[in-house]
């Protein structure tokens, strides 16, 4: 998330912060409805649109939500 957050910030810092917010948010609610989100296009994983563009692909153990990776609505997935 840090390459992210410094690639969006260059153009916009403000826009930066907001984002990592967001995605941090969503994140962080994932330990109390770990299922809200739809199931993902691969096995074992869910997807939850922590932003209009910006998917969190995560999977859910059985000790923790394990975010695999934060991923550009237009990006090819997988």
């Amino acid at each position: 998330m840090a390459a992210l957050l410094r690639f969006v910030a260059e153009q916009n810092p403000d826009a930066a912060r907001d984002l990592k917010i967001q995605i941090e948010s969503a994140a962080q609610s994932l330990s109390e409805l770990p299922y809200r989100a739809r199931r993902g296009r691969v096995v074992d994983t869910r997807e939850l649109l922590a932003h209009p563009n910006y998917w969190i692909i995560y999977r859910v153990t059985l000790t923790a939500v394990e975010i695999v990776e934060i991923l550009h609505t237009r990006r090819e997935y997988p």
